[in-house]
């Protein structure tokens, strides 16, 4: 362990990196089921595509982790990515609707769009081109990255990652329909029978947030887990005592077998080229060109931010073994097209695993490793709550936000910024997009107050392709 990962040169230990792969895996275990279930309406296309999709997940997953681990040795973790899914989901839709396909034939025109993505992106990082993008980020823009993904992460944990559905409708949140209710009584009245189901999740979320708090103040190893942990268990505990429901009831009928014989079927090299060229060639270049700027974006900012927490970076803010990092992230999603599932992408609950101390390949080899056996295990990991993977992600993204003592809050070259991805991220939900309104925001201040020598050509090309992208309807 000590040859392949360089532990103690990293300050960290074997115990340390388990502990901090499954922290990041309890984190995102969620995306196991939700991904599917966003890609197949969930599972109105079928249950065939949705196994499929399940098991494409658990695999590309693994593979991009295990690349991770072996080949740029960081901590980070990587899944089909979140609002990339939705999109893909929604450009399967319109293929679909343009085509006359089935959805599983549009489905299958739509994975080569992600094929070509992962193709171009192992292209562009063998050859450095993506590690130059990074490096062309201005550095105050880089340094704003990490609070404005804690943010997001703020956002994300009490906003919208655990919802509530009833006979009043639904999803109901936290933050916009609990605390943002102006009394108790009317989120009640709102919610209906799903309201002693949201105090229970915000009580859990909030009890998990705080055991986190104080045990990483006593310096307790594995503070973010226990307090996961001790999340779930109050969470069960509430579900049994107060909602008269069994929180192990889904493992009675929950089968254990992964369904290959149904990704074989349905998503495994199941590529429709023919369905794919007939929505025509330009819309085909533009969703791929699409796909390659959230994406790239997207990892950017998550191994950027994620990076500079864990102060894996040098003093101009750059990630050592960042070529590596890109190229697992390229192949990691080529292996989502081969198997059927859409971009997979460095996951910015990563960050979790950072914050319990992983520092090395090794919290991405556990990480994936737990991910590879919930094709045998799914229904067990299923079962952690929302509520608990809230509290880890509301402890992360405040400590992210310690970032901001590294900005130079009297420059308005730098802050300016910074400001636009702070309330872009959380908003858009998308780190790339919030990077663009950074960049444009950089550039524009530069470039009208005759310093526009000191903005990198890579940089004004960026700029105007995220307008590009932002202004043109394709």
């Amino acid at each position: 362990m000590e040859k392949l990962f360089k532990l103690r040169e990293n300050g960290t230990t074997v115990r340390i990196e388990l502990l901090a792969g499954l922290t990041t895996f309890m984190t995102m275990a969620y995306i196991i089921a939700l991904n599917p279930n966003l890609l197949t309406g969930f599972g109105a296309e079928g249950q065939d595509l949705w196994n499929g999709v399940f098991m494409a997940t658990c695999i590309a997953s693994f593979i991009g982790m295990l690349l991770m681990a072996f080949c740029a040795n960081k901590p980070f973790a990587l899944a089909p990515g979140m609002g990339l899914n939705s999109f893909f989901a929604l450009v399967v839709g319109n293929i679909a609707a343009m085509t006359g396909l089935s959805y599983v034939q549009s489905f299958q025109a739509g994975l080569v769009i992600i094929l070509a993505e992962g193709i171009i992106f192992l292209i562009l990082s063998i050859l450095n081109v993506r590690e130059k993008i990074v490096e062309a980020i201005p550095k105050g823009v880089r340094l704003g990255i990490a609070p404005a993904i804690g943010l997001m992460l703020m956002n994300i944990g009490v906003g919208s990652n655990a919802g509530i559905y009833s006979e009043t409708g639904g999803p109901f949140y936290a933050m916009r329909d609990f605390f943002g209710s102006l009394t108790a009584g009317a989120a009640s009245t709102n919610m209906g029978s799903g309201y002693a189901q949201m105090v229970l999740t915000v009580v859990t979320m909030f009890i998990g947030l705080f055991v986190i708090i104080l045990l990483a103040k006593k310096g307790v190893k594995g503070a973010v887990l226990l307090g996961m942990l001790c999340a779930s268990v109050i969470y069960w505990a509430g579900q049994a005592i107060f909602l008269k429901e069994n929180p192990f009831a889904s493992l009675a009928t929950a089968s254990f077998v992964p369904p290959f014989s149904d990704m074989f079927k349905t998503t495994f090299f199941k590529f429709n080229f023919k369905g794919f060229f007939d929505i025509g060639i330009f819309t085909a270049i533009t969703l791929i060109i699409t796909f390659c700027m959230i994406d790239m974006f997207d990892t950017i900012g998550t191994l950027v931010g994620t990076a500079s927490r864990a102060g894996m970076v040098d003093k101009d803010g750059n990630m050592p073994n960042m070529k590596e990092a890109l190229i697992a992230d390229a192949v990691g999603t080529l292996a989502g097209a081969v198997t059927g599932t859409s971009t997979v992408t460095t996951f910015v609950e990563s960050a979790s695993g950072v914050e319990a101390g992983g520092r090395t390949g090794l919290t991405a080899l556990t990480t994936g490793v737990l991910f590879l056996a919930c094709i045998f295990i799914a229904p067990i990991a299923a079962l952690i709550p929302a509520a608990a993977t809230s509290s880890a992600l509301i402890y992360v993204g405040i400590l992210m936000l310690m970032g901001l003592k590294n900005i130079d809050f009297d420059n308005i070259d730098e802050i300016v910024p910074v400001a636009m991805m702070l309330i872009g991220m959380p908003i858009s939900g998308s780190i790339g997009h919030a990077i663009g309104l950074g960049l444009i925001s950089y550039t524009i201040i530069k470039l009208f107050s005759g310093k526009g020598k000191e903005v990198s050509v890579l940089t004004y090309v960026i700029s105007i392709l995220f307008l590009i992208k932002f202004f043109t309807v394709a």
